[in-house]
């Protein structure tokens, strides 16, 4: 990355410095180097295979970088290092054959909330999304969209610091994706850090205060999504993105798989062990 594109505002809640990232012969991120400041929404954009993915792995503990240093609060992140994030990764991680209510209960408490205290957040959601009378349903019994729902309720959980959001309106129809977005501007209001990675433009425009285009594990733009507009003329974020990455899909595909989540311990989404205690509940179930 250019030295132009580093900002000099202070108290970052993350820190990139010259990151990089290869797996085998294959370089996925080259010299990778951005913050998010506190209380800002960051978008985290890039075509399919562009390293955003990956960047966030390693932001969270992951993955190990081949070099670089990305730093949360000031220092690595580790789960027992007490800063607050909530974490909705691309792929949904639910137990799922149990009932939602019980999910969002034992992942609640595993965040530090009381049991009383995780009840009644996790109530108090579900009626706001639209959810209410789906408590005691089993969640292999919802929809997709619905799960996601019940997995995004259980990201901001405990009122994390940091929320890092993966693709979070991915199978949200339109009115679903309206709802995710007030939530979202509510957290904002109320003083959270939130950095998404989307496709969706207009969420950008209307959310987003600074954002970061990568391309082939290089910043290709990081600025205010003013000053990107500016910079193309006032195109919309939807042009500029289709400027920058046409014909780009996956040109530095990522590899890996849900068992990398396993290291990821109490993050929220441990798609691993979920699906082993499915294997064994359809055992149970068989007998």
């Amino acid at each position: 990355m250019s030295e132009k594109l580093v900002s000099q505002k202070e108290d970052p809640i993350i820190s990139v410095k010259h990151f990089a990232m290869s797996f085998g012969s294959k370089t996925v991120i080259n010299d990778l180097s951005f913050e998010v400041f506190r209380g800002e929404t960051f978008g985290f954009l890039g075509s399919n295979g562009s390293g955003k993915t990956t960047t966030l792995r390693a932001l969270l503990g992951i993955y190990e970088p081949t070099s670089g240093e990305l730093l949360v609060d000031g220092k690595k992140y580790d789960v027992a290092s007490g800063a607050k994030i909530g974490y909705l990764p691309e792929e949904r991680g639910l137990y799922k054959k149990e009932s939602v209510i019980d999910v969002m209960v034992y992942f609640g408490q595993l965040k530090g909330m009381s049991r009383n205290d995780a009840r009644n957040f996790s109530l108090e959601f579900l009626r706001k999304v639209g959810l209410n009378g789906y408590e005691n349903s089993r969640i292999d019994k919802l929809s997709g969209g619905m799960q996601q729902k019940v997995q995004l309720g259980i990201t901001i959980m405990n009122d994390p610091e940091l929320l890092i959001l993966d693709e979070p309106t991915k199978g949200f129809d339109p009115i679903n994706q309206r709802l995710l977005m007030d939530i979202i501007q509510d957290l904002q209001k109320r003083g959270t850090t939130v950095m998404m990675v989307t496709h969706q433009m207009d969420e950008v425009e209307k959310l987003c205060d600074r954002i970061l285009l990568l391309r082939d594990g290089v910043a290709k733009e990081y600025g205010t999504v003013k000053e990107v507009r500016e910079k193309y003329g006032g195109k919309h974020m939807e042009d500029i993105f289709i400027e920058i990455y046409g014909g780009v899909d996956g040109e530095n595909e990522e590899h890996f798989s849900l068992g990398d989540l396993e290291d990821s311990r109490n993050l929220d989404a441990d798609a691993a062990e979920n699906s082993e205690k499915e294997d064994d509940d359809s055992r149970k179930e068989e007998k």
